[in-house]
């Protein structure tokens, strides 16, 4: 004697369908992905435009003719108007002059950068903090520092607008600065009315001390920006293709 079981019989039409859920929850991550991975990438091609402009501004100013930073500081209406303007400058005794020191790498070697006040003749602001170059940490020494020194100094270089550091930057102390904070790296210089832009100067402000080593700008630029954007649209086609496979399965099962 055997026994069945009864089971009321659902129409069809009306059983639960888990796997048709599954499919909407999973499109709709699908498509917050591809949405995210796309607007990477035209982020990423909006990078690119900004970078070759950029590197064209450079390119342009590696030949541009040294301008009076006096003018120039006048005539911008925001720091950034001045960024990688070329100038020139007479600073009195820039060779002695104090300085405090910024920590920086430079192609992989830590050092300090050194940054003291010069006088410039513009209406809007009374000195400039100068960037007068690199020195390895496995130099101890520093150029000599003479206050009262007046002997006129030519520099040559470019106007850069400070980078702000992030939440990892330590902070500034005095004997080691990590951002470009211009209005308190001239007060301790006592430099009044300082300009809001950095000259970083291209000719050395020390020929006779070789560790001091000008370079007002990066060697090498990289621009990767397009390669970035591939990589983000070939991921969305990526997730399109695994969604595809995933649907087609699904219908076909």
């Amino acid at each position: 004697m055997t026994t069945e079981s009864w089971e009321p019989q659902v129409p069809p039409d009306d059983r639960p369908t888990p796997g048709a859920r599954f499919s909407i929850g999973l499109t709709i991550a699908t498509l917050i992905a591809m949405a995210l991975l796309i607007g990477l990438g035209v982020w990423q091609l909006h990078r690119l435009t900004w970078k070759e402009g950029l590197l064209a501004h450079i390119a342009a100013l590696q030949s541009a003719r040294a301008r009076p930073i006096g003018p120039v500081l006048d005539g911008i209406g925001a720091a950034r108007d001045a960024d990688f303007t070329r100038v020139s400058v007479t600073c009195p005794g820039l060779a002695q002059a104090p300085a405090v020191e910024l920590y920086t790498i430079r192609d992989g070697q830590t050092g300090i950068r050194l940054i003291s006040a010069c006088p410039v003749a513009a209406a809007r602001y009374r000195t400039v903090l100068v960037d007068r170059g690199f020195i390895p940490d496995t130099v101890a020494g520093r150029p000599p520092v003479d206050p009262s020194a007046t002997t006129p100094l030519d520099v040559i270089g470019v106007l850069r607008v400070p980078e702000h550091g992030n939440f990892v930057t330590p902070p500034n102390r005095p004997d080691r600065w990590f951002t470009r904070d211009a209005a308190a790296m001239a007060r301790v210089l006592k430099a009044p009315q300082p300009a809001p832009v950095f000259l970083m100067a291209e000719t050395p402000t020390n020929p006779e001390w070789k560790a001091l080593t000008p370079q007002a700008l990066p060697l090498e630029i990289p621009n990767r920006h397009f390669e970035y954007a591939l990589t983000w649209f070939g991921l969305a086609a990526a997730l399109a293709c695994v969604y595809a496979g995933d649907l087609f399965r699904r219908i076909k099962g």
